[in-house]
């Protein structure tokens, strides 16, 4: 459970005339926020140039002797989680699956940035819902909190379905659904009253 105040666990979802186009459109999972900054992971873009066998590949992954099931493992997508560290590999993932260095969120999502859980999820090991980022969103203190001031976000309460289960092109327009937010008539303006 997030402190008051501070957004982990939430979802953030970008206002029309977002200025930062690589944001535009984008709902970002907030896995931790405190007084010295925040980092999220966008939850609904793909990776275009890399796929999950490339990405086992390039870290000499290989336990396709010990899979459990015949399911290609290029089903398995690669998200854009943000532009920094975009070579870095995060995985947001259900609570049932925890090493030393997860990073429980909340009681049921939970985040490690290890080799191991890339295995595990190859060998059919892994945790039950997950999903595979490479690159963060990443705010400074007080950055964040100014940009929503600025109504370049909303917020909502994360839940599984929306993060885990619900096809990329639909996350927005259901987390939007999801607060009663009719997206055509959002305004790109602010201002204060």
């Amino acid at each position: 459970m997030a402190k008051q105040g501070y957004l982990s666990g939430q979802l953030l979802l970008s206002m029309p005339g977002m200025t930062d186009p690589r944001f535009d459109g984008t709902v970002i999972y907030i896995c931790t926020h405190t007084e010295e900054g925040a980092m999220g992971l966008v939850i609904n873009r793909q990776c275009e140039n890399i796929d999950f066998p490339d990405l086992l590949n390039q870290l000499d992954v290989d336990c396709l002797s010990e899979r459990k099931t015949s399911s290609p493992l290029d089903t398995i997508p690669l998200h854009e989680g943000g532009p920094v560290e975009s070579g870095r590999g995060f995985i947001l993932h259900s609570a049932d699956y925890v090493q030393e260095t997860t990073l429980i969120i909340s009681e049921t999502i939970a985040l490690t940035a290890t080799i191991d859980i890339l295995t595990a999820i190859a060998c059919d090991e892994g945790p039950q819902d997950y999903l595979i980022a490479l690159g963060f969103s990443g705010w400074s203190r007080g950055q964040l909190e100014n940009e929503i001031l600025r109504n370049s976000w909303l917020t909502i309460e994360a839940d599984e379905e929306l993060v885990f289960r619900t096809d990329l092109e639909l996350k927005f327009p259901r987390a939007m659904a999801k607060l009663g937010v009719d997206i055509s008539m959002l305004s790109s303006q602010f201002g204060t009253a």
